[in-house]
């Protein structure tokens, strides 16, 4: 009888992770033209900053840098199969910078670093945090995150013996945020971007209805996280989330942020180069059918010489169009229809 060996790697349960714990993650990507072809394709976004090569060289750019969702959707895949194979939900992001841009042609390798581990009381699931950094060819870091994970344990009677939950800052500063190098909006065109609101315009506290929405099919959804090389089961295996009470494969949470982020060029169209991420919760689960609408609120301004910042919170539902701005109640408790809470900074040209 010949001996049964496995090569195969079933991921990380959660007593598999430890703090200080670094995992190297596999399969470094090169960004193509087919990724920024495919991403319009799937989300719609209509930044001029992205789409246009002599639109970015009017910006003092070589060329169209990639959208920074495609750089953090690239790197977030890479870390699936260590961090979130097992996972029960993707829960937040906190500390994203993007350092410095992406253009086609760049090569993006991921690693990460646990940072927090707290084990659920019901003794079946835990949350791991990490800190992931993306690098390009060169081995400079493009962009750094946090975010945190629900993970299913192997062994429910495993000790999780060293637990802590970091303390993480509710904003990147102002002064951390990073300009593209050469950036220049002094000539910037207005009427090729698409609106003439600049930095000036926006008013803290200022809401923006975004008005239109989209759709999310089984097929967009499906090829989006595979595009990503995100093999997280609960996207996939429908055999595994058939035992689920849903019964569904959850959409991934960046169909989500990209789609939102597409919808907010209505109101929003010369903030399209996010600089940051502060912070974000995935409120609700969201599956393949349900339409996608989205609302703005700036939270903060900053000036940062060569270009102003937004501090802006993304709020997307389903099936609600906003015209109300649906968000939590006065108990804290989100409005049913929400689905995503995201909050970043942009940059955005001025006027002057």
């Amino acid at each position: 009888m010949k001996a049964v060996t496995t090569k195969t790697d079933p991921g990380h349960f959660f007593e598999d992770f430890k703090l200080g714990q670094r995992l190297v993650h596999a399969t470094p990507r090169t960004v193509t033209t087919g990724d920024v072809a495919l991403y319009t394709a799937l989300y719609g976004p209509r930044f001029s900053l992205f789409s246009s090569d002599a639109f970015a060289r009017g910006c003092g750019l070589v060329s169209a840098p990639v959208d920074p969702l495609i750089a953090f959707h690239i790197v977030f895949g890479k870390t699936v199969p260590d961090i979130s194979l097992n996972a029960v939900a993707n829960l937040g992001y906190a500390e994203g910078r993007f350092l410095a841009p992406v253009f086609p042609g760049d090569t993006l390798s991921a690693v990460s670093d646990v940072i927090g581990l707290k084990e659920n009381s019901n003794g079946k699931t835990g949350v791991v945090y990490v800190r992931t950094t993306g690098t390009n060819q060169h081995g400079e870091a493009v962009l750094s995150y946090v975010r945190w994970v629900m993970v299913r344990k192997r062994d429910e009677a495993a000790e999780i013996v060293e637990q802590t939950v970091p303390t993480l800052s509710t904003a990147v500063a102002p002064a951390d945020l990073a300009l593209p190098p050469g950036l220049d909006f002094s000539a910037y065109d207005w009427a090729l971007a698409g609106a003439p609101h600049a930095f000036e315009d926006y008013e803290i506290g200022e809401k923006i209805d975004h008005v239109d929405g989209m759709a999310v099919e089984e097929a967009e959804h499906q090829m989006a996280t595979r595009l990503w090389q995100n093999t997280a089961k609960v996207h996939f295996n429908q055999f595994e989330r058939a035992r689920d009470p849903s019964g569904r494969r959850l959409v991934y949470g960046g169909v989500v942020i990209s789609t939102a982020k597409a919808l907010s060029f209505n109101g929003l169209q010369n903030a399209g180069l996010i600089l940051a991420i502060n912070g974000g919760r995935h409120v609700a689960p969201f599956f393949a059918g349900g339409t996608v609408f989205a609302w703005s609120e700036v939270l903060d301004k900053a000036d940062l010489g060569a270009a102003g910042a937004l501090r802006l919170r993304l709020v997307a539902t389903k099936d609600a169009p906003c015209a109300e701005f649906p968000d939590k109640g006065g108990e804290g408790v989100y409005d049913s229809s929400v689905i995503l809470d995201f909050d970043y900074w942009a940059a955005v040209p001025k006027r002057v």
